[in-house]
């Protein structure tokens, strides 16, 4: 099952867990002065750590490669809509924020699930 490409602008490459080779779908959009990052599930088109798995590192590493304060971010976990028959691939948006560690790194991800209201007001 293809992701419609409506979803994301680009391909991001990153390093999943043990630093296996994976891919997301990746948009970055302004919002109020802060940046939203908007990673998309790409399933069979990523043979390697799903976004939601890797959630922490995959922030930084799209900050780092952005060019992304990670203080100035909203972080978005976005299931696409696959037109499948299992409810697993219905459309769905989780914003994500995260706790820090003792060095500083991103870590300790919490998730809540976005309504059509707050989508629509992001430019989702």
């Amino acid at each position: 099952m293809k992701v419609p490409e409506h979803y994301y602008d680009e391909i991001f490459d990153f390093a999943g867990q043990w630093d296996v080779p994976s891919r997301c779908g990746l948009k970055i959009r302004d919002y109020n002065g802060k940046k939203i990052i908007i990673v998309t599930e790409l399933y069979q088109e990523n043979t390697g750590t799903s976004v939601t798995y890797n959630g922490a590192s995959l922030a930084e590493q799209i900050c780092q490669a952005k060019g992304i304060s990670t203080d100035n971010m909203i972080y978005i976990e976005c299931n696409p809509d696959t037109n499948s028959k299992l409810s697993f691939y219905d459309e769905e948006f989780f914003e994500v924020t995260f706790g820090r560690d003792a060095d500083g790194h991103l870590c300790s991800p919490q998730y809540r699930q976005l309504t059509p209201e707050i989508i629509k007001e992001y430019g989702i």
